[in-house]
């Protein structure tokens, strides 16, 4: 199993969603409003009256395979739109109760 943390500008929303549902990631857990600042490019997403925009997050255990295809399909999106910034990163999961 592998856990994959997605960070996005909100912008984005609707289209993860769709792409959770279309590989059948049917759980995961949204965080709605996030703030911070990507690491090479973009702007800053502090919901600030200088920085308004806002950033969510998303994070989902599904199988190694899986895994794979969620992130290959999510850097698709990314490329599409660099500059609005969207992240995942993947680790094991060792353990599940």
């Amino acid at each position: 199993m592998k856990s994959v943390l997605i960070t996005f500008d909100q912008a984005f929303y609707e289209r993860i969603i769709a792409t959770l549902d279309h590989l059948n990631c049917r759980g995961y857990t949204f965080f709605e409003h996030v703030q911070g600042r990507g690491s090479k490019t973009g702007e800053p997403h502090y919901g600030s009256h200088a920085w308004p925009a806002m950033c969510s997050a998303i994070i989902t255990v599904v199988e190694d395979r899986t895994a794979d295809l969620l992130l290959d399909a999510l850097h698709k999106i990314d490329l599409q739109t660099d500059r609005l910034g969207l992240r995942a990163f993947m680790w094991n999961i060792e353990k599940t109760i």
